[in-house]
């Protein structure tokens, strides 16, 4: 403080500037320190390559690239982390920085040119290749890879030359061999992918464009065309995962804000229908998916899906005839589609027309021999067995979702028509009273909720066959007699 009022320095300012001289007097200090610091760094990083953990070397390069940023040999050992690590793109200026401070670095020039060269930048790459031969003439392998340059160079204008000739199969054939000596040019397997799209292959497109997103910096283009890519696969999640992608990059991205839109949107009914589906509320869920192909009315998979899905529901809520009609749109459009076969079989038991839900079940099996599948064959086989014999719905011409009192209803305004005492020859008394049997057979399996059950499932619970010990007697199975079974009506014979 002395020296600030020899010098009529202020209270602040001088406070400032002793500060300055402190940390003057620090930084002398630790770059006094460097040499020392470096040398600990790299021989550190030397040590952690070796045992495999880039992570932890990588650090001490760069420590040691802070600490001396004019030795090439710093940059040029991180730019060995980087390269262990897979990061290619980081490697390349940690190179070009050692050649910019060693001209004559050899090994740093020939490291680059074979980067370079997976990148697909056939120029450059041969640059480097010269200047190593230029300085070592028989160098082996500045040679060998000089000629894979001009080997690549050409391969690269034959494949343009027969894209822009529509010849997609020579063109994917040649950059095939490309993508081999430049598998981390991006250029190439977004021309692949094009390729691909054109020939109607889009699985591939997405396989060779994925890459190309860590290849280029800002690959927006890359990630709409995949969003695309899997919306029109019916794959709205990763659809909408990929647009993200887009905006993160730019959020102003006219193109990818207006794609995202149609996808969150779709995606959303998407999503709520099949939790309507899970919550069993069916009708809910078939005007859900009726807004779906309303959303989006272009893309074929969406629309059978939706038919499909509205399909099931139908099933499930027992419109037979209404399913029927959904099930077959959807099987024309998706002929090898065994959940739509399989819904169809259903929608036919629930009309009673077993054949061909047998029939159904037996095409659906070709395309998916699933358990259920299979379940679901035996079970329409079982009733079209049943119904060959006696079908009890039919008997009393209710559907298989009529409830008991729609049951008890057709089965009273039945028996009373087919009473045997309405009859006055033997010949229809006679017939008569086997109407009334199997009407009455009907009411009993029908109203009773385990028999109704085990007859929906393939059985006939009044069948002697289908009972341990055999049938009851007097000719009425298993102690059965409609006449003692809750009916209002009794016979009179009349004698002769």
């Amino acid at each position: 403080m002395d020296s600030c009022r020899r010098t009529g320095l202020s209270g602040v300012l001088c406070s400032l500037s002793l500060l300055c001289v402190i940390l003057d007097l620090q930084l002398d200090g630790v770059l006094g320190a460097t040499h020392v610091e470096i040398e600990h760094h790299l021989e550190m990083g030397r040590k952690l390559l070796a045992a495999g953990q880039l992570a932890e070397a990588l650090s001490h390069y760069h420590s040691a690239v802070e600490g001396d940023s004019k030795n090439y040999l710093t940059y040029y050992k991180r730019a060995a982390v980087f390269l262990a690590m897979g990061k290619s793109k980081s490697a390349l200026p940690d190179l070009t920085r050692a050649i910019q401070l060693k001209p004559d670095f050899l090994a740093a020039r020939l490291q680059r040119g074979n980067i370079l060269l997976k990148q697909g930048n056939t120029q450059e790459a041969r640059e480097d290749f010269e200047a190593v031969l230029q300085r070592s003439p028989d160098h082996e392998e500045a040679r060998d890879q000089l000629m894979r340059a001009n080997e690549l160079e050409e391969m690269q204008e034959e494949a343009h030359a027969a894209y822009h000739q529509g010849d997609y199969s020579t063109t994917i054939a040649v950059l095939e061999r490309v993508i081999e000596i430049s598998p981390w040019d991006p250029e190439s397997r977004e021309l692949r992918a094009e390729c691909y799209i054109r020939m109607g292959d889009p699985q591939k497109a997405i396989q060779d464009l994925t890459p190309t997103t860590r290849l280029r910096n800002d690959n927006r283009a890359a990630f709409l065309k995949l969003s695309m890519l899997h919306y029109s696969l019916g794959e709205h999640h990763e659809s909408l995962n990929h647009v993200r992608e887009c905006l993160k990059l730019d959020q102003d991205d006219k193109e990818c804000f207006g794609h995202y839109k149609q996808v969150k949107k779709l995606s959303k009914q998407l999503d709520s229908a099949e939790e309507l589906i899970q919550m069993e509320r069916y009708q809910e869920a078939i005007d859900k998916y009726e807004s779906v192909m309303k959303t989006e009315p272009n893309v074929l998979y969406y629309t059978n899906l939706a038919k499909e899905r509205i399909c099931y529901c139908l099933v499930k809520i027992k419109l037979a005839h209404e399913a029927i009609d959904v099930c077959s749109e959807a099987h024309q459009r998706d002929p090898r589609n065994a959940n739509v076969l399989r819904d169809r079989a259903e929608a036919y038991i629930l009309n009673q027309d077993y054949e061909k839900a047998v029939e159904d079940y037996q095409e659906a099996r070709e395309f998916d021999d699933t358990h259920e599948i299979r379940e679901g064959l035996e079970r329409a086989q079982k009733l079209l067995k049943i119904s060959r014999k006696r079908d009890y719905y039919k008997i009393l011409g209710v559907g298989r979702n009529a409830n008991k009192q729609e049951i008890i209803k057709a089965y009273r305004k039945l028996a009373q028509q087919w009473h045997p005492d309405n009859f006055q020859s033997e010949t229809e008394k006679k017939e008569a009273e086997k109407k009334f049997i199997d009407i009455a057979s009907a009411k009993e399996v029908l109203t009773d909720p385990e028999m109704r059950q085990k007859f929906d499932a393939g059985e006939d619970p009044l069948d002697p066959e289908n009972q341990q010990g055999g049938g009851g007697g007097q000719g009425w199975p298993f102690h059965f007699d409609p006449f003692q079974s809750g009916g209002s009506f009794h016979f009179k014979f009349h004698q002769n």
